[in-house]
């Protein structure tokens, strides 16, 4: 180590849209340090990443690199981006279905944590052993739950020993076990002989070993320095300690909504439960996901369904909201009418509105938010049908009550990560479900976004017309309404979880 700036920014104040204007007076990253670059939804933190790496043409003639620093070989990048292209990229050259055996395991976590390894084959066990998938080296990248993905690229950037470890979100989206052992891992690496850049939106992701800290606001670096007086600025504050409105009220339900929902094929009975499953086998090849899974959901649940990666709650969800064919054949009574017997896909969606990131991901640019959120009425990833007069008005009652309703007009792909889960909040909330389903809604927010959210879904809840159905890692992002729990858990070795319902100890 040499103490010397591996890159510095100066002076940069670089338009990229109509809408956005890159504007550093002056930033550098020495060697051994731990910086950590700080802001919420839509602050420019990736946009800031792209001009170090030489990714904005406009900003190269402000970056000066240190002799020998290329950032195409000195940098490692870690990112949720990066794990959606692998995974993608492996999928594409599956040919399972032209084996013998028909299966491919494809790129396995050994392959991928050695093929650039600058180490040894020894070193690359070690870290496969402290990051607690040496027994998953020959599985394929594709078979891995989100948190032991980003485990091994943790390890793949470990074994690189690169100049620069670029750490973009690390402990989003994976389970309470992974967040443990990556943090552990991380604490090793964050040595004076190391330098890292971690890319934040939530305290809970700072890592006590972190020497600096930036701010970023609106695309502009506001505040740079060592990270216990940068922590006390008043937009970090800001950012960590939200503020929420407390005169928000939500709109009633048209009459439009509820005939149209009166059309399905499907009509609720407050006799019956609004879920049951008896018995429930889910098995693709030789996995099993559910293995004689029984549970019941009544009138008034507000359900968390929480449990590690790869335990099968998306498979659930599935099940539920009619996106798998397994609940053909088997014993899923929704709202008092047993699946596969008359009902359409469509039918079954009526009664259920869905909040994801693979939704959210899905809408690509060219939808209008308003066009977004009035798709909710028929169930569609964009707008396809006629929209009355009635069900328009009721979409942006929903955009003045989440605070939306200046984007009306504005592309979706324009807002901020957290205006986008607000309009697909709203995008489900249109028609009314009798349920709404959460996918980990939190993932990808900040505290203010999140915070917003959780005040929502609780109003929602009071309201008594919509139950939930809120999917997590972890109890710690759940709102306050949820009254029962749903909770699997894994033993070690095991592909099958153990489930158990029980009513929340905490109620609000």
């Amino acid at each position: 180590m040499t103490d010397q700036a591996l890159f510095s920014i100066k002076n940069l104040n670089c338009r990229v849209t109509s809408r956005l204007q890159l504007q550093v007076d002056f930033f550098e990253i020495r060697e051994g340090q731990h910086w950590c670059l700080f802001g919420g939804n839509g602050a420019g933190k990736t946009l800031l990443l792209d001009a170090l790496l030489g990714k904005l043409p406009l900003a190269r003639s402000h970056m000066r690199y240190q002799d020998g620093f290329d950032p195409r070989v000195d940098v490692c990048v870690v990112s949720f981006e990066e794990q959606q292209r692998l995974w993608q990229r492996d999928n594409r050259f599956d040919v399972s279905e032209f084996e013998a055996s028909g299966a491919d395991s494809g790129t396995t976590v050994w392959a991928l944590v050695s093929r650039r390894a600058r180490v040894n084959d020894s070193e690359v066990q070690y870290y496969l052993r402290l990051l607690g998938i040496h027994d998953l080296a020959e599985r394929g990248i594709r078979f891995l739950s989100s948190g032991q993905f980003r485990r091994a690229l943790i390890a793949r950037a470990l074994a690189q020993r690169p100049r620069l470890l670029v750490l973009d979100e690390p402990l989003e989206s994976i389970d309470r076990d992974s967040v443990t052992v990556i943090t552990q891992a991380l604490a090793e690496w964050m040595t004076p002989g190391n330098t890292t850049l971690l890319l934040a939106r939530r305290e809970n992701q700072l890592f006590s070993r972190l020497s600096h800290m930036a701010l970023i606001r609106d695309s502009k670096l506001i505040a740079v320095g060592e990270a216990g007086p940068v922590r006390h600025h008043p937009y970090c504050q800001q950012l960590l300690s939200p503020q929420l409105p407390s005169d928000i009220s939500l709109p009633e339900s048209p009459a439009i909504t509820l005939s149209d929902r009166l059309k399905s094929a499907i009509s609720p009975s407050r006799s019956q439960p609004l879920i049951e499953l008896k018995h429930i086998s889910v098995q693709y090849g030789d996995k099993h996901v559910f293995r004689d899974f029984s549970w019941q959901m009544n009138w008034g649940d507000h359900v968390l369904v929480e449990g590690p990666n790869g335990c099968g709650k998306s498979t659930l969800l599935a099940l539920l909201d009619g996106d798998n064919h397994k609940a053909y054949g088997q014993h899923v009574v929704l709202f008092g009418h047993r699946r596969g017997t008359g009902e359409s896909v469509w039918d079954v969606k009526a009664h259920f509105g869905i909040v994801s990131n693979e939704l959210q991901r899905q809408y690509v640019s060219g939808w209008r938010v308003l066009d977004v959120i009035c798709s909710g009425f028929h169930d569609t990833v964009g707008l396809y049908a006629e929209i009355g007069a009635t069900q328009r008005a009721h979409a942006k009652a929903w955009m003045q009550a989440l605070g939306l309703i200046a984007a009306a007009e504005n592309f979706f792909s324009e807002l901020s990560f957290g205006e986008q889960r607000l309009v697909l909040l709203a995008r489900a909330m249109v028609k009314q479900p009798l349920i709404l389903i959460l996918d980990e809604p939190c993932v990808g927010l900040d505290d203010v976004y999140r915070a917003r959210l959780l005040q929502l879904l609780d109003l929602i809840a009071a309201q008594g017309q919509t139950h939930l159905i809120y999917v997590s890692h972890t109890d710690e992002d759940a709102p306050c309404s949820i009254n029962h729990h749903l909770i699997c858990a894994m033993d070690e070795g095991e592909s099958v979880g153990h489930w158990r319902s029980r009513p929340a100890f905490n109620q609000a």
